[in-house]
C-alpha cells in the first residue's frame, strides 16, 4: 500500500463526492436534501462601503441544509460599537431566511474575538473545542431563524 500528502483539488474533489454519496445512503436526512436549493453550498458574502468606497466591514459565509454558516465577520476597528457589525449579521440573516430558506445559523469565533457580541445578536453556545489552537478555546454560536 502507498500514501500520499499532497494537495490535488481533482482528489480532494473526488473524496467529497465518495463521502456525499456514503452520506446521503446513511442519512434519511440527507437524502431529504437531493434535488432541493439546499442540497447545495451556496456563497453568501456582504460588504459594508464607506463613502469613498472603502470597505469598512464584511461577512463571507455559505447556506446549505437550511443553515447559514458564517465563516468570517470583520469590521475595520474605527468602527467597531457602531452597530455595523450586527447589521451585517442581520442583513445576512435574513438573506439566509427569506431569499434561501434557512431555519438557522452557525458560527466560531475564540475567546479574544467576539463571544460576548454573538450572544448579544441571540446566539446560544453550543459548544467549545479548548486549546485550539493551542492556549485558546474555539466557541461554537448556533441560532434559530424565525
Amino acid at each position: 500500500m502507498q500514501f500520499e500528502a499532497n494537495v490535488d483539488a481533482d482528489r480532494r474533489a473526488w473524496l467529497a463526492q465518495r463521502l456525499g454519496a456514503d452520506n446521503v445512503a446513511a442519512s434519511p436526512h440527507l437524502a431529504r436534501l437531493r434535488g432541493t436549493d439546499a442540497e447545495d453550498e451556496v456563497a453568501l458574502h456582504l460588504f459594508a462601503l464607506d463613502d469613498e468606497g472603502t470597505i469598512v466591514g464584511g461577512l463571507a459565509g455559505y447556506t446549505w441544509a437550511y443553515w447559514l454558516h458564517v465563516d468570517l465577520l470583520w469590521v475595520d476597528p474605527t468602527r467597531r460599537g457602531t452597530g455595523l457589525g450586527a447589521e451585517l449579521l442581520e442583513r445576512a440573516e435574513k438573506i439566509a431566511l427569506t431569499e434561501r430558506d434557512c431555519r438557522h445559523v452557525r458560527l466560531e469565533t475564540w475567546e479574544f474575538q467576539a463571544p460576548g457580541f454573538y450572544r448579544k445578536q441571540g446566539y446560544e453556545l453550543v459548544g467549545t473545542v479548548p486549546d485550539y489552537p493551542p492556549g485558546s478555546t474555539e466557541y461554537i454560536f448556533a441560532k434559530r431563524l424565525a
